[in-house]
């Protein structure tokens, strides 16, 4: 096994410092541990796969993922994101599929780590990162309607679509289930204003539980969940769907390896600890959607928002973490009963104000504000959310934001006219010369695919002189279109009878400009010069031979 092999693995140093924190890294994954616990259960709601999926999912994954995660203080489980991309999926595949996606997913997020691929999966644009959380924002919203309504989700794969025909079902008929919702929202409101550290979403539902119990509301309850962990077992797979299986698959690791990255990042920059590895975290994060599968749960990533709270709570080490999913284990074998009388209007109502709180306003504005590329890659990728799924916005958003950033790149290219006077490069050259007979241009910044049609259109146009002498000292891009605009220039001005002069290109240019047969397009080998005044020379030469003949 290879060093670098060995470096994604578990090792005695990240238990270091537990004896000195386990006291704060108890507390902490209890905290952690009472706020996961509704969502686990309405993320496995809403994704479809049931609320013991949820469950299982936040137990298994949470502590796989802390124990092998490049990440000191990453908490893992089911996350709105996840539950957004399964919802299809299981519209597709059916529920028992989900587990098999969970085991391939991890796999390939396995793969990725050995690969070293963790430090790419972060390179995302501003506005792209919150226009994918707006655009999940509003599907978590719009998926809960029906449960928020007390009606079944309407048979319509597309969520707005859904949540209008719920709207429909419902037409003002039963108002139990938003009476729930109601008691759920201002719960979430008010306990933070009473007490920060108050766990508002746990307090919502047992709240709404309570209500829901005592006014005899007529609403759905979460219903039987069983009191342990399933065994392990490999999940069953038809062979006639593995290849969508697969392609599920590509698209859940690809989310699950962003998210855990981005949620990994935010919480080195809220704690004094070390770096996470993005690597380890990636193949963490599959081996712990492995065994989430291999239990009959769901696809598992870092979770930005549990993370946040465990760094707040002062956890120190990834024992919080662990800390976290054995909690909730006690409170599957000891509470299910308790859980199976929670409504899923009051689930429901907890993802709605947590879809509410996704979206930060002011950081919104001030993307809409900074300049128009920015505002719409946002408005891009929150739509391309909500028209197709979240993998192809993120891959939407980045394209865009490569092609903005490429056409600012074309634009920074200048091809000036160089207004050289003699008497800065050598007294004996006559002002005429450079006036009538000789031009100078000066190449800067970029010269490539994107500018090259430009740099044609531009240079082309020169006419009545006899040499054109390009300065390439300030290019610092060159690409093969680029160096193939440069040959095609030369060919057409050297047809013309135009002399043309290459000052100063930095040896790789020098080098790419010969491969792709651009510089054989020079009159002579001798037309490519080290510096502005040999190549002022070198045309004066050519203006004295062409006067004497």
């Amino acid at each position: 096994m290879t060093v670098g092999v060995r470096s994604l693995l578990p090792r005695a140093d990240d238990w270091r410092g537990v004896r000195a924190s386990w006291r704060t890294d108890l507390l902490a994954g209890v905290t952690v541990a009472v706020v996961a616990l509704p969502l686990a259960l309405a993320f496995g709601v809403a994704s479809g796969v049931g609320p013991e999926a949820g469950l299982v999912t936040a137990i298994v994954a949470g502590v796989v993922a802390a124990a092998l995660g490049g990440s000191q203080l990453q908490v893992s489980g089911p996350t709105g994101a996840m539950a957004v991309v399964l919802v299809p999926l299981v519209h597709q595949l059916g529920a028992a599929a989900i587990p098999a996606v969970a085991v391939l997913a991890g796999l390939l997020l396995v793969l990725a780590g050995a690969l070293r691929l963790g430090r790419y999966a972060t390179v995302l644009p501003w506005p792209v990162v919150e226009g994918f959380t707006v655009g999940i924002a509003l599907l978590i919203a719009l998926q809960q309607v029906p449960a928020a309504l007390g009606v079944p989700r309407p048979d319509v794969e597309n969520t707005a679509g859904a949540a209008v025909a719920a709207v429909g079902d419902w037409a003002g008929h039963g108002w139990d289930a938003l009476v729930v919702v109601g008691v759920v929202a201002v719960v979430m409101l008010a306990a933070p204003r009473l007490h920060r550290s108050l766990p508002a979403s746990l307090l919502a539902v047992v709240a709404a539980t309570v209500v829901a119990q005592v006014a005899r509301l007529d609403v759905a309850t979460i219903g039987a969940i069983p009191a342990s962990l399933p065994a392990p077992s490999l999940p069953a797979v038809d062979g006639g769907a593995l290849v969508d299986l697969a392609v599920a698959a590509l698209a859940v690791a690809a989310l699950a390896g962003i998210e855990s990255l981005l949620s990994a990042r935010v919480a080195d920059g809220m704690a004094d600890v070390e770096p996470h590895d993005p690597d380890r975290e990636l193949l963490g994060q599959g081996a712990a959607n492995v065994a989430a599968g291999l239990f009959g749960g769901m696809p598992a990533t870092g979770a930005i928002a549990r993370t946040a709270v465990n760094v707040r709570a002062g956890a120190q080490t990834r024992a919080a973490a662990v800390v976290h999913g054995v909690v909730l284990l006690v409170v599957v074998l000891a509470l299910t009963p308790v859980l199976a009388q929670l409504p899923l209007a009051g689930l429901a109502g907890v993802l709605l104000v947590t879809a509410v709180r996704m979206v930060d306003g002011p950081t919104v504005v001030r993307i809409a504000r900074s300049s128009r590329q920015d505002a719409l890659l946002l408005a891009a990728t929150a739509g391309a959310t909500l028209a197709f799924d979240l993998v192809v916005a993120v891959g939407i958003g980045v394209a865009l934001a490569a092609g903005l950033a490429l056409r600012e790149v074309a634009r920074s290219a200048e091809f000036a006219r160089d207004p050289v006077r003699p008497v800065d490069v050598d007294p004996t050259l006559e002002r005429a010369l450079l006036r009538e007979h000789v031009v100078v241009y000066r190449l800067d910044g970029a010269l490539f695919f994107g500018a090259a049609q430009r740099f044609l259109h531009e240079l082309t146009a020169v006419s009545d002189v006899e040499v054109v002498v390009l300065r390439m000292g300030g290019l610092r891009v060159l690409d093969s279109t680029g160096a193939q605009a440069l040959g095609d220039l030369v060919a057409e001005l050297e047809r013309r009878g135009i002399t043309v002069l290459l000052v100063g290109p930095r040896p790789a240019h020098l080098a790419l400009i010969e491969r792709v047969g651009a510089l054989a397009q020079l009159a002579h080998e001798r037309h490519v010069l080290p510096t502005l005044d040999a190549g002022l020379a070198h045309a004066r030469r050519h203006h004295v031979r062409r006067r004497a003949a």
